[in-house]
């Protein structure tokens, strides 16, 4: 039985908007993988360590045969393919690939924690989400993604491309 998820996908290295349209694509790729729906993408201000180019991000919305830590390994063997390299916590990378959400489940392991636990205050995710599916439901807050964006104060250097 196939399940939704929704996956973050950032690059701040390179050409950005290419990086991101092939991790899609290497997504896509994947067997079982259908792509349901596609934000925009957004030039957005780096968040945490700041002495970095802005980053190109988007949301997309799929249905997958994975279970969430298949899915997450998947995600990460992409990102390595594709040049990822671990530096300093929030800097420049080639292409990042977040797991959002996985239906409606709300789990917490070492390796993985579904919903995402920045996605509430981060405009530069939540703004792609608000796009594709503003009236989804956070699973463990009980708020929809726009109430969610609009509870956050600040602007965070969010542009549509």
């Amino acid at each position: 039985m196939p399940h939704l998820a929704y996956l973050g996908i950032g690059s701040n290295l390179g050409d950005k908007i290419e990086q991101c349209r092939k991790a899609i694509t290497e997504i896509l790729a994947i067997h079982g993988h259908r792509l349901l729906a596609q934000s925009s993408f957004y030039k957005t201000q780096p968040m945490g360590y700041l002495a970095q180019d802005w980053f190109i991000n988007g949301v997309i919305h799929i249905e997958t045969d994975l279970d969430p830590l298949e899915l997450l390994r998947k995600l990460k063997e992409i990102e390595s393919k594709m040049g990822r390299k671990e530096t300093v916590r929030w800097g420049p990378r080639a292409i990042d690939l977040d797991l959002l959400l996985y239906d409606d489940l709300v789990m917490k392991t070492e390796e993985l924690e579904i919903p995402h636990p920045r996605l509430k205050d981060r405009q530069f995710v939540l703004i792609p989400l608000v796009e594709i599916s503003p009236n989804l439901i956070h699973p463990s807050i009980k708020k929809t993604m726009r109430e969610l964006l609009s509870e956050i104060q600040e602007d965070q250097g969010v542009e549509k491309i």
